[in-house]
């Protein structure tokens, strides 16, 4: 029993605290960039190349260092997993799916390259991907998640292309995805997840729709996300985890209540998942790091507003500088007949 006893925990000073050591981390993300076919996690992470390359990106971009990275070789590689039909592998042998696909667009814009795609042809992909319910399936294969319609929304704003698709049918089709609590599940009656719930809070703001919501109520629950150690889980009941200080934090930056939360010790939390032999940062303190919990640990520290963290944009998770210059049209408030 004793082990559901909540123990006073004393955070450290910010005098005392890990530095946050910038050149470990950017030697880190480059050294991701060097081919290794004699590597096992090589091939099994194959899948996972354009995604990793976003991840790679934001991290970089955060540490303000996108430029060190090879940005042309990147938007080359993004483009040659572009299929016939439109949407985008995450690799060049794999199928085309909507996550890879917006996760390809958003290394696009950081590259300056988001021209070189014919934005009628992705968002006609995407368009077919739309079922009647209002929902998105991730490929041709038919799964549904909510994630989905996230992607659905940000690839199409980032192209200005989301007059192609049933925007007021995909924001009720995300409001039956909400519980009791107002957060959101995978799909409609599922647990409710901070992950899933920045999905539906991005997509809910990107089309202005957040007044859909009970903005407190949700805040709360994301609030009490935050466990004794300072960081933030994904489910009651769970361990802290770095990439939830994206995830939770982005959202309560949509509803303005990041001050819900106690800044000061999610950022030792986040410090302390530091690898500081190495560079990168893990999920937990003493694990092994990944480009994966770099980027949403930096995205955390941006939105804490962490000395020397470029601005991050909290709906595309994109630096506010990339997401700034494409000038994206702003929506008009979202009413629901």
């Amino acid at each position: 029993v004793d082990i559901f006893l909540v123990q006073p925990v004393f955070w450290m000073s910010s005098t005392d605290r890990l530095p946050f050591d910038k050149e470990l981390h950017k030697k880190y993300v480059h050294s991701l960039d060097i081919e290794k076919p004699d590597r096992f996690e090589y091939w099994v992470t194959e899948h996972l190349r354009v995604s990793g390359i976003y991840w790679g990106f934001v991290a970089m971009s955060m540490m303000n260092a996108l430029d060190e990275m090879d940005l042309e070789k990147a938007t080359a590689f993004a483009l040659s997993c572009q299929k016939d039909g439109g949407g985008f592998g995450g690799h060049v042998a794999h199928d085309a799916h909507i996550v890879t696909t917006f996760n390809a667009l958003q290394v696009l814009a950081m590259a300056g390259n988001l021209d070189k795609v014919d934005p009628e042809g992705v968002a006609n992909w995407i368009k077919g991907l739309q079922n009647e319910d209002g929902s998105f399936s991730g490929d041709q294969w038919g799964e549904i998640d909510t994630r989905f319609v996230f992607c659905a929304f940000g690839a199409l704003s980032l192209l200005k292309c989301l007059h192609y698709v049933d925007v007021k049918k995909a924001v009720k089709w995300l409001l039956t995805c909400k519980n009791f609590d107002e957060a959101f599940g995978v799909v409609p009656e599922a647990e409710s997840h901070a992950g899933q719930t920045f999905c539906c809070v991005g997509a809910l703001a990107m089309v202005n729709a957040l007044h859909l919501i009970d903005q407190d109520m949700l805040a709360w629950w994301l609030a009490e996300r935050q466990v004794t150690n300072g960081g933030l889980n994904g489910r009651p009941e769970k361990l802290a985890d770095v990439c939830y200080s994206w995830w939770v934090l982005s959202s309560l930056a949509a509803l303005k209540r990041l001050d819900w939360i106690d800044r000061e010790a999610l950022i030792d939390f986040i410090l302390k998942c530091q690898d500081l032999e190495d560079g990168g940062i893990s999920d937990k303190p003493g694990n092994t790091r990944d480009v994966y919990h770099t980027c949403f640990g930096c995205t955390g520290l941006s939105l804490l507003g962490y000395e020397g963290m470029a601005p991050v944009d909290f709906r595309f998770c994109l630096p506010q500088s990339v997401v700034d210059k494409l000038q994206l049209p702003e929506q008009p408030i979202l009413t629901l007949d």
